[in-house]
């Protein structure tokens, strides 16, 4: 099944809608259960209603065509979505690809962990507010290095603490991307003072549309999404790393999340920026293409983010379509 937030005065949580699995279609489904984060929270409750629905929607061409139960269905325009998950409880971010993680270190003159291979990298991101996936990136200051990072995630069902990684596994209800907005120049200084990410880490955005884990097909296996992360800068390419290639899964993630606390019902946990060690597929965040410089030519030749640059973040399956609409950002002055 496939599932957005249509945006609406009424509620920040946006209105509940199922999307055809070309998303070209949809119906509103809000009457039936209200938002997103509310149909995760009861998903045993309305997941086989959703699915007779979803059935016949892929079954039309035109949304005039469709008819079940008293719901109307709609073209679906993305300028019209919020987030697919507008707010949540949490956001645990990790940082599941070593390549991005060496680069990043390297850019701040850190140490690598050693712990690197043995333990996850994960923190607490800000969840009460997602950005609409075609609202501008406020800049506040340029001197701040405003970078996107592109991601996938995953939106999950209620987990207890010191859940396994077998079960772990089970409790992922839906998959997306994140654009990780980041203020690498604020970094350094946060992380200095031993208290980690703050002001460096402002609100993010997640994809037009969430897809539960069965509608990726092969792509989907050992808790991981195997397909490259599409991203272009300023209307040019500029990545499609392997999602695939994550050093920890979603099912590890989850683990060491969950390790002393329980996750609610909606929680999103995040892979952290997709990074290959293969430079041909490019990168998905701005501070690796200027390490890569720094290393092959002792200069770095790309600018972080200003007023009007502008990033696409989306992903297409086996056949070219696209999955989960697309993350299509410029940035703007505050």
């Amino acid at each position: 099944m496939k599932f957005g937030s249509l945006k609406s005065k009424k509620s920040p949580d946006g209105e509940l809608c199922i999307v055809s699995r070309n998303l070209k279609i949809a119906t509103n489904v809000s009457s039936i259960c209200p938002n997103l984060r509310e149909f995760v929270e009861n998903w045993n409750q309305f997941e086989n209603q959703f699915q007779e629905i979803y059935k016949h929607l892929n079954s039309v061409a035109d949304f005039k065509d469709f008819k079940f139960l008293n719901l109307h269905a709609f073209e679906v325009n993305e300028e019209n979505f919020a987030s697919c998950l507008p707010r949540t409880w949490l956001f645990a971010d990790g940082s599941a690809f070593l390549h991005h993680v060496k680069l990043v270190r390297q850019a701040r003159k850190a140490p690598l962990p050693e712990t690197l291979k043995t333990v996850p990298l994960m923190y607490q991101a800000e969840s009460g507010s997602f950005l609409n996936p075609r609202s501008p990136i406020p800049q506040i200051n340029f001197s701040h290095g405003t970078d996107f990072e592109a991601e996938v995630g995953v939106i999950v069902d209620g987990v207890k603490a010191g859940i396994s990684a077998e079960d772990a596994a089970k409790k992922i209800k839906l998959v997306c991307l994140i654009n990780d907005i980041s203020l690498r120049n604020l970094i350094p200084d946060e992380l200095a003072t031993g208290f980690g990410f703050f002001q460096s880490k402002p609100n993010k955005t997640l994809s037009p549309f969430a897809v539960t884990p069965d509608e990726l097909g092969a792509d989907w296996k050992d808790s991981r999404l195997h397909l490259p992360l599409h991203v272009k800068y300023n209307g040019n390419f500029f990545g499609k790393a392997n999602a695939g290639e994550m050093f920890f899964n979603f099912s590890q993630l989850i683990v060491h999340a969950a390790k002393t606390r329980s996750l609610a019902a909606g929680s999103l946990i995040g892979s952290g920026t997709v990074s290959n060690e293969d430079e041909t597929v490019g990168s998905s965040c701005l501070v690796e293409k200027r390490m890569i410089e720094q290393i092959k030519f002792e200069k770095i030749s790309t600018d972080y983010m200003k007023v009007g640059d502008s990033v696409e973040i989306f992903m297409n399956d086996q056949r070219g379509q696209n999955i989960f609409g697309t993350i299509k950002q410029s940035v703007a002055g505050a």
